[in-house]
């Protein structure tokens, strides 16, 4: 059974981007796999943030994470600056990765260009992502159309580094793409980012996401109510895909073919289907806001059955490279 690990960046509560690109699919995979599922608060620092704000963000994607359904019982759910051999091994690759690699990764190229003055964490972020993965040896990375190179980038890493200090010792893990695979904001032009004011939270009461849908753009064909459409155009369509019964979606197709609805009858389908879906998210975030120490002892308790995988491997990593162990090390290898 092959380890798993995956990361999301402490951003507050789940969007529904998030949600369908990655969250959704963590769920169903804790039932097949060993699976280390991490708030990456280190990652986060890689840009402009609001320091009054990460604790607070970071405690709420956890209220979020374990609300849509991961369960403690059944994943290691923790908080990346929690387990500190996640920045140690990412020194330790940054000594085996090459300079042009980082330099010619896709989402370094976009966001370097937008900045003045780029920071060296921006361009060691995919290093620090590898070290993630790698430091509990998973074989199974889900991710994002737009993270897969970086996995690629993983691999190469393990590669390098397994080539000089021990050969097979870190997989190559391979990039599970999950079937949601690139969610469009309501805007229908880019990728749902609270960021760009194009998402819909998750914890949006049923009159909120109501009020997000009405405005959300549609197929640009479809001026007037009596005018046909194509649904495989429209964005909500693909959102009606995740949301609503196939039944649902048949008849959504064929009434935006035959202008038999108008947009707005179709997003108020779509907005009580989604509605419906995050309700019992609803009610289980509100239940756990109520218990902020239970959520703070599953985050630590999850910290601590991470840190013993985390720490064999660095001792093994730190024994390979030549490192001078320490007494404690010395003592428990006899």
């Amino acid at each position: 059974m092959a380890r798993v690990f995956s990361g999301i960046q402490p951003s507050g509560e789940l969007h529904t981007g998030n949600y369908l690109g990655a969250v959704k699919n963590w769920v169903d995979l804790q039932e097949k796999h060993e699976c280390f599922f991490c708030i990456v608060d280190y990652h986060a620092i890689t840009q402009d943030y609001d320091v009054e704000q990460l604790s607070s963000r970071t405690f709420d994607m956890a209220v979020s994470l374990l609300a849509s359904g991961l369960d403690p019982e059944k994943c290691v759910l923790f908080v990346q600056s929690h387990v500190l051999e996640h920045t140690e091994l990412a020194w330790v690759f940054m000594s085996v990765t090459p300079l042009g690699e980082l330099e010619r990764m896709t989402q370094f190229k976009d966001k370097s260009q937008r900045q003045e003055s780029v920071l060296a964490g921006l361009l060691n972020y995919p290093v620090l992502q590898a070290a993630d993965v790698l430091l509990y040896k998973a074989g199974v990375v889900p991710v994002g159309e737009d993270q897969v190179q970086h996995v690629e980038l993983m691999r190469e890493i393990a590669r390098k580094w397994n080539s000089r200090y021990g050969r097979g010792f870190f997989p190559e893990p391979d990039a599970l793409v999950g079937p949601a695979r690139r969610i469009l904001g309501l805007d229908g032009q880019a990728k749902m980012s609270k960021s760009l004011g194009n998402t819909i939270g998750i914890l949006d009461e049923e009159d909120g996401i109501w009020q997000l849908l009405r405005p959300a753009v549609t197929d640009p064909a479809r001026v007037r109510k009596t005018d046909p459409g194509d649904p495989e155009v429209c964005n909500l369509y693909s959102l009606h895909r995740q949301f609503s019964p196939p039944a649902t979606v048949e008849e959504v197709a064929r009434k935006c073919r035959s202008a038999g609805w108008g947009c707005l009858e179709c997003k108020r389908v779509l907005a009580d289907n989604i509605a419906a879906e995050f309700a019992p998210i609803r009610a289980r975030a509100a239940e756990l806001k109520s218990q902020p120490e239970r959520v703070r002892d599953i985050l630590e308790a999850g910290a601590e059955r991470a840190r013993v995988v985390a720490r064999a491997t660095m001792r093994e990593v730190r024994e390979r490279m030549g490192f001078l162990q320490t007494a404690a090390e010395t003592t428990s290898t006899t």
